[in-house]
């Protein structure tokens, strides 16, 4: 991975003018922008509030596995230390809903709940559908979502495929993939979810950079001829369908 960081970063440096606007806003948005400070204390306190929690969970993996853990048996404030969603992604994710003002969210991987606090604070009263695998985290999350007052969050437990029936026929302004870190799925995923769409929905993958599967999915996406626009920030790639935008692929990345 740090080969494909470092040639991430050249290419940023060398990063052509940006040609659309609103691609060139959202750029901006990532780089520039700040959070407000009760923004700032909602991340760090949904990030910190698991790590005095020592309780043991087995873990279903349906996923591409770990590279940190070599056991299904783990401790929650472990699985949020080093599975759980960084300061960086955290702030993208919030900066992008509050923005576009997203109203209906669709998350692959619930997990310990983390990233969907994290899409709570850029909208509070988003309609967040997320689903998780793994039937122990996801009762973790619900857990944690109760505790801190976040309402109107369905979570579907389950492999994925089966969830799908769930929503069939739903549309969704923001649908976030963090679910399974694979080639294949992620572009099944992928396409199964154009279904869900309209023209201004916005696509984020989770780990473009994750593994070689991982960049060759997000090159298949990006030449998707239905994606009109990308910003690949090294720890996600997203997507954008609006055919008013000019067709372009940046890289947008905040030191």
């Amino acid at each position: 991975m740090l080969k494909s960081y470092i040639k991430f970063i050249l290419n940023f440096i060398l990063r052509n003018n940006i040609q659309d606007s609103e691609l060139k806003k959202v750029c901006k948005l990532i780089e520039k922008s700040k959070l407000k400070q009760t923004e700032k204390q909602k991340v760090t306190f949904f990030q910190q509030q698991f790590k005095f929690d020592n309780r043991i969970i087995s873990i279903t993996d349906f996923g591409a596995g770990s590279r940190v853990f070599n056991s299904d048996e783990r401790k929650i404030h472990l699985i949020a230390k080093y599975a759980g969603m960084s300061k960086k992604k955290s702030e993208i994710l919030l900066k992008l809903i509050a923005f576009y003002k997203i109203e209906k969210i669709l998350e692959f991987g619930t997990s310990l709940g983390i990233g969907t606090s994290m899409m709570k604070i850029g909208n509070p009263v988003a309609k967040i559908t997320t689903m998780e695998g793994c039937p122990e985290t996801s009762k973790i999350a619900k857990e944690y979502f109760e505790k801190n007052a976040l309402n109107n969050i369905e979570i579907l437990v389950g492999e994925f495929e089966n969830s799908f029936k769930k929503i069939e026929n739903q549309k969704f302004d923001l649908i976030y993939f963090d679910g399974n870190h694979q080639k294949e799925p992620t572009l099944n995923y992928f396409k199964r979810c154009l279904d869900f769409k309209t023209e201004k929905s916005i696509f984020i993958f989770d780990d473009i950079h994750w593994s070689k599967e991982m960049l060759e999915a997000w090159e298949i996406i990006k030449n998707h001829s239905e994606v009109i626009a990308t910003i690949d920030t090294f720890d996600m790639g997203i997507v954008f369908f609006n055919s008013k935008m000019k067709k372009e692929h940046t890289l947008s990345y905040k030191f």
